[in-house]
């Protein structure tokens, strides 16, 4: 599981076969206080891909900045580079789960200007800052026991 933000707008491709095959990049954050207390950050960019139906969602309504939470598994391919000889290789996460950030501001497409009170779906639907929201990411709600931590 990865919870982030794109980095590029999805590019969506056809196999031969007519399945639709959407790619994007996340950027992950993570923060740490280092040994003197001074606040540390680095980013991870994580390679995303997505077939079927998902693909098609995906493709139509994240944009560049979206807030998304992508479930999968890893993978490694490689392959011959044509320019230079020798073996190029691309780890990725292909996707079984995508899920939408909820707020339109900066993340499905609305501006992200200040003074925004209004939340808007994937739709285009707008509706008042006190209705739930639609699309929301499904966090796991169950609980940690300390002693099945294997470290």
């Amino acid at each position: 599981m990865v919870i982030g933000n794109l980095t590029r707008d999805p590019e969506v491709k056809a196999l031969p076969a007519g399945i639709k095959v959407t790619s994007f990049s996340v950027a992950t954050n993570r923060y740490w206080k280092d040994k003197s207390g001074a606040k540390q950050e680095a980013v991870d960019f994580h390679n995303v891909v997505v077939f079927g139906r998902t693909a098609e969602i995906a493709g139509q309504y994240l944009k560049k900045g979206s807030n998304v939470l992508v479930e999968g598994r890893m993978q490694t391919r490689s392959w011959d580079d044509k320019n230079g000889g020798g073996k190029k290789y691309r780890t990725e996460i292909v996707a079984d789960n995508v899920q939408f950030g909820t707020r339109a501001g900066g993340s499905a497409g609305a501006p992200a200007s200040g003074g925004n009170d209004k939340f808007q779906s994937p739709t285009g639907d707008v509706a008042q800052k006190d209705a739930p929201p639609l699309d929301t990411i499904d966090y796991p709600e169950e609980e940690i026991n300390p002693d099945d931590i294997p470290f």
